[in-house]
């Protein structure tokens, strides 16, 4: 099937995708916080660039995207150019699998949060963080 758009329609709707400073992630770290957790975000130096992460107590947070992280529950493929876009989302997947791996062997704790969960219950997610962070912190000190 034949995109809809051209070229550069297509280029400039993917140039606006952003990969951080989402809406949801600026909600989810205003609410955190508001209740007392200091964290630095996007963390450049640290491996896959956590979304959130608190280097004190090895503790890293990612926030996935439904399409971009290819959610079993919601990830859609699109219907032009399937096969380039099957291969980003496992690509994508495979990369969070290399991650996960690399903080777990580095005896570090990671929480994995998808899009979904924060968009249908956001206070329940954010209680989810909350309580990670705060036991990640105590079995650190």
């Amino acid at each position: 099937m034949a995109d809809k758009i051209t070229r550069q329609q297509r280029s400039n709707t993917m140039r606006a995708v952003r990969s951080q400073g989402t809406k949801l992630e600026q909600a989810v770290t205003k609410r955190l916080w508001t209740m007392g957790f200091r964290f630095r975000k996007n963390v450049q130096k640290l491996f896959g660039k956590p979304d959130l992460a608190i280097q004190k107590y090895k503790v890293v947070l990612f926030i996935d995207s439904c399409f971009w992280h290819g959610c079993p529950l919601h990830c859609r493929m699109p219907q032009s150019n399937t096969a380039y876009w099957q291969q980003k989302i496992e690509r994508n997947r495979t990369r969070d699998e290399e991650v996960d791996s690399y903080y777990h062997e580095k005896g570090w704790k990671l929480l994995r949060i998808w899009e979904h969960d924060l968009k249908e219950d956001f206070e329940g997610t954010i209680e989810r963080i909350a309580s990670f962070m705060k036991e990640a912190k105590t079995r650190s000190t």
